[in-house]
C-alpha cells in the first residue's frame, strides 16, 4: 500500500455542507476518457472540472476507481488504497482533488466494506493457507456437507443468481453474497476493522471530504453453527437480530469510523447504502454514525402527486428524528434512468422494478413515451432541487439522457445479464459513456469508440447541443443549482392546492414550489416567476411541470 500524504487544506471549513448538497455522482469509466482506451479516467475527469463548476454542483461522488478485475463494475475491490491503472494514479488523483479545490467542488469517494475481491492479497493469502488459518478468518469460510466437504454449507444463493457459497478445494467454502469473485470479509474480525480505519484515512489524508458507504447494512454478520436453509434465512424478522442484515453491531463499527471522520478539520461525512426498513434508516443517518443514509423510496415511486407527498413528509420525519438531513436521488449507476422510467406505463403497486421489463425486450415494449418522459423528469428534478436536505445527481441526467436497452450481447458487461439470462438485463444501460459533442467516434467522451456502445441518438443530448440553448435540460439544471445556492435554507410548510394532481409548498425564506403531475394547466400563485420546466403562459403552469416562484 502506497504512504499517506499529509491532509491539504480544504477549501472550506464549513461542517455541515453536506446537509444540504447537491452531490454529483460520476461513473469514472463512462464520463470522459483523456488517452483514447475507450475507457474514462481520473485525468478524463480532471479535465471536466470546469463543467462541473459551470453545473454548480456542490460535490462530487466517484464510483469506484480502484484496481479491479470488473466482475462488478468496480466494486469488487483488489486494493482499497490504490488506483486502477487503467483509470491513472495516485498522482492523477491529487491533481483531481486539486482542481475540484480549486473549483469550490469536495470529492466523496465510494468505500466497499462487505466484500473484497478474489484478487486482493488477503483472499490469494487465504487461499494459500489452510484451513483454520488467521488468512481465512478474515472472511467468511466454513466446512462443506458430505463427507469430503464437497456440498456446500447451506443452499443460499447469490443476489446476482447460483449459489452463495464457493468451493476452494480442500472442504472449504466461502460465502459470498454477490458474485463469486467477491468473497464477504468477516467484519468481526479486528484486523479487518483496522485495515478499513487506515483505508478511511488514507483518503481522507489527500483531501476527501466524504464516503459513500456500499452495502452499509451488510457488514456485521452472524453465522449459526448449523446453517438455515435459504427459506428459512428468507423468513427471519430483519430487526437488528438477522445473522446477515442490518445488525444492530453494525453501528459499533460506525461509531469507529465516526472517530476518524471527526479528527479532521472540517469533519468527514459519509452517506450509506442501506437497504433496510424505512424506521430503521435512521441509525444509519446519526451524528454518531455516518451522518446521512440514502432515501431511495422517490426513486420507486411512480410520478404521482399523493405517492411524492406521502415520501417527502416522512422521510423529512425521518431526519427529524435522527437530527440529519434526507435525501433525494432519482437517477444512479444502479436502476433505469428517471427520463426513461417515467415514460413507461405507472408501476401502480407492481413489485418488479420500473424499466425491467421494458429492458428484458429490448427497449420496445411497452412503448417508451420519450417526450413525456423528459418532461416529467425535468418537474420531477426540479421538485426534488426545491427539498430540504441534500440532492444526488447521477452523470448524464442534466442532458436529459434516457436509457439505453438495445446493447447488443456480445458487448455488455455487467455480471448479473450474464448470471441471470432472460431474467435480468443488467446495468448497462445507465452505465454507456455519457456524449460531449454532436459528433465523433465516441460523441467526444474520447478518441476511440468506448467501451460500451453508445446509441446514435446520444448527438441530440451531448453537453455541446444543449449548451447554448436556454430551454435544454442541462441549463435548466444549471439555472436551478445556482438558484438553489441563493434559496437553500429551512425546512417547508405544504401550500393547498385544491387540486389532487398538484404539489406545492413554501420554503421558509419567501419563495415556493409548485408542481403538477397530471395534464391540465394549474394557477400559480402571485409572485416572481424565478424558474419553470415549461414556458408558463398567462400565469398558469402546464401539467407535468414545476416552477419557482419568489413571494
Amino acid at each position: 500500500m502506497t504512504d499517506t500524504l499529509p491532509t491539504r487544506p480544504s477549501t472550506t471549513t464549513d461542517e455541515t455542507w453536506w446537509r444540504d448538497a447537491a452531490v454529483y455522482q460520476i461513473y469514472p469509466r463512462s464520463f470522459a476518457d483523456s488517452n483514447g482506451d475507450g475507457i474514462g479516467d481520473l485525468p478524463g475527469i480532471t479535465r471536466r472540472v470546469p463543467y462541473l463548476a459551470s453545473l454548480g454542483v456542490d460535490a462530487v461522488w466517484l464510483s469506484p476507481f480502484y484496481p479491479s478485475a470488473l466482475a462488478d463494475g468496480g466494486y469488487d475491490v483488489d486494493d482499497y488504497r490504490a488506483v486502477d491503472p487503467r483509470l491513472g494514479t495516485l498522482d492523477d488523483f491529487d491533481e483531481l482533488i486539486t482542481a475540484l479545490d480549486a473549483a469550490g467542488i469536495r470529492c466523496i469517494v465510494d468505500i466497499v466494506p462487505n466484500h473484497t475481491s478474489d484478487r486482493h492479497a488477503w483472499f490469494q493469502e487465504a487461499l494459500r493457507s489452510p484451513k483454520g488459518s488467521a488468512a481465512r478468518a478474515r472472511y467468511l469460510f466454513r466446512d462443506g456437507l458430505g463427507e469430503n466437504g464437497e456440498l456446500p454449507p447451506a443452499d443460499w444463493t447469490s443476489t446476482f443468481g447460483g449459489p452463495a457459497w464457493e468451493p476452494v478445494g480442500d472442504g472449504q467454502w466461502y460465502h459470498h453474497y454477490f458474485a463469486k469473485e467477491q468473497p464477504d470479509l468477516d467484519w468481526k474480525n479486528p484486523e479487518v476493522r483496522a485495515d478499513f480505519l487506515e483505508t478511511l484515512r488514507f483518503w481522507s489524508d489527500r483531501g476527501v471530504q466524504g464516503f459513500r458507504i456500499d452495502v452499509a447494512h451488510g457488514l456485521a454478520k452472524d453465522l449459526p453453527e448449523v446453517l438455515p436453509s435459504q427459506a428459512e434465512l428468507d423468513a427471519m424478522p430483519v430487526d437488528g437480530t438477522h445473522p446477515m442484515w442490518d445488525r444492530d453491531d453494525v453501528h459499533d463499527i460506525y461509531a469507529e469510523w465516526r472517530e476518524v471522520f471527526d479528527s479532521y478539520t472540517p469533519a468527514r461525512t459519509a452517506v450509506a447504502e442501506a437497504w433496510v426498513a424505512a424506521d430503521r434508516r435512521a441509525r444509519y443517518a446519526s451524528a454518531e454514525g455516518l451522518g446521512q443514509a440514502f432515501n431511495f423510496d422517490l426513486l420507486e415511486a411512480d410520478f404521482d402527486a399523493a405517492q411524492f407527498r406521502s415520501v417527502i413528509e416522512f422521510n423529512l420525519g425521518l431526519s427529524e428524528r435522527s437530527g440529519s438531513s434526507s435525501t433525494w436521488v432519482f437517477s444512479n449507476h444502479d436502476v433505469v434512468r428517471h427520463a426513461t422510467r417515467y415514460g413507461l406505463p405507472a408501476r401502480d403497486g407492481n413489485p418488479v422494478k420500473q424499466g425491467a421489463e421494458w429492458l428484458l425486450s429490448g427497449g420496445t415494449t411497452p412503448a417508451v413515451d420519450r417526450e413525456l418522459g423528459l418532461r416529467r423528469a425535468r418537474a420531477a428534478t426540479l421538485l426534488e432541487l426545491a427539498l430540504p436536505g441534500s440532492a444526488y445527481l447521477y452523470q448524464g441526467e442534466e442532458l436529459g439522457l434516457h436509457e439505453v436497452a438495445d446493447i447488443p450481447a456480445a458487448e455488455r458487461q455487467d455480471p448479473s445479464f450474464f448470471r441471470n439470462p432472460g431474467v435480468d438485463m443488467g446495468r448497462d444501460g445507465c452505465r454507456v459513456p455519457i456524449p460531449w459533442t454532436t459528433s465523433g467516434p465516441s460523441f467526444g467522451f474520447g478518441d476511440a469508440a468506448p467501451h460500451l456502445p453508445q446509441p446514435s441518438w446520444f448527438g441530440d443530448s451531448s453537453v455541446e447541443a444543449e449548451d447554448s440553448d436556454p430551454d435544454s435540460t442541462l441549463n435548466l439544471y444549471r439555472n436551478a443549482l445556482a438558484l438553489r445556492s441563493r434559496l437553500r435554507s429551512g425546512g417547508l410548510e405544504w401550500i393547498e392546492t385544491g387540486r389532487d394532481d398538484v404539489l406545492a409548498f413554501r420554503r421558509p425564506n419567501g419563495w415556493t414550489s409548485v408542481t403538477t403531475f397530471g395534464d391540465e394547466p394549474f394557477e400559480l400563485p402571485a409572485g416572481e416567476l424565478l424558474l419553470a420546466t415549461t414556458p408558463v403562459q398567462d400565469g398558469r403552469l402546464q401539467g407535468a411541470s414545476t416552477a419557482w416562484i419568489k413571494a
